[in-house]
């Protein structure tokens, strides 16, 4: 299958629409047609002038059954999900902090500002620090999900500020999220994705 090459893949060469099979070709029309215009309006980018796909969603390609089913799992999340946009992007970028993921570091900087969360938070959160700032529910947010992503356990005393603020479906909804974007931060760094801005 031919490819461009371009650092932003990180590992991975960019394939060029020209040259995906049929069931890639379908899916990369649902990205363009869906994810990119949301990216754009959140203020990053997912496509090159090229039009070929970046962040996790050129790995995608390379399975677009499994790729499908894991976007398909972000809009049953978002349309689903009891948190509110602000604790959504506090789980996010605390997820990104974790596992040093650029490019949904990059991504959700840009989202967390569309979610009015302030520079001085999002700086906190991209760092991994506790961010001054946060409302009580977003700071539990950001303990719960630092906790279980880079401890793999939970306390009681987290699990219970958290069924406090959230309720157990909310538990649930965290755990959901946080699940997502481990496994989106852990294809980032298999294929070593750069962000946009860190591209020579």
């Amino acid at each position: 299958m031919a490819t461009t090459t371009d650092s932003l893949g990180g590992r991975l060469d960019l394939l060029a629409p020209d040259t995906l099979s049929a069931d890639q070709r379908a899916f990369y029309d649902q990205l363009r047609e869906k994810t990119v215009p949301w990216a754009e309006k959140s203020g990053f980018k997912a496509v090159t002038n090229d039009k070929e796909l970046i962040g996790p969603f050129n790995a995608m390609l390379l399975s677009p059954a499994i790729g499908k089913a894991m976007m398909n799992f972000d809009s049953v999340e978002q349309e689903h999900t009891t948190l509110s946009e602000k604790v959504r992007q506090v789980i996010i970028l605390t997820v990104g902090a974790v596992w040093q993921a650029d490019y949904e570091v990059y991504a959700h900087t840009a989202a967390a500002r569309k979610a009015d969360l302030s520079e001085d938070v999002i700086k906190a959160l991209t760092a991994g620090s506790a961010a001054d700032g946060l409302l009580d529910e977003e700071a539990v947010a950001q303990r719960f999900t630092k906790e279980i992503a880079a401890t793999h356990r939970m306390s009681d005393e987290t699990y219970r500020q958290a069924v406090d603020a959230f309720g157990e479906k909310g538990v649930f909804d965290m755990v959901a999220l946080t699940g997502q974007y481990m496994s989106i931060s852990a294809l980032l760094n298999t294929f070593a994705v750069p962000a946009p801005e860190a591209n020579p």
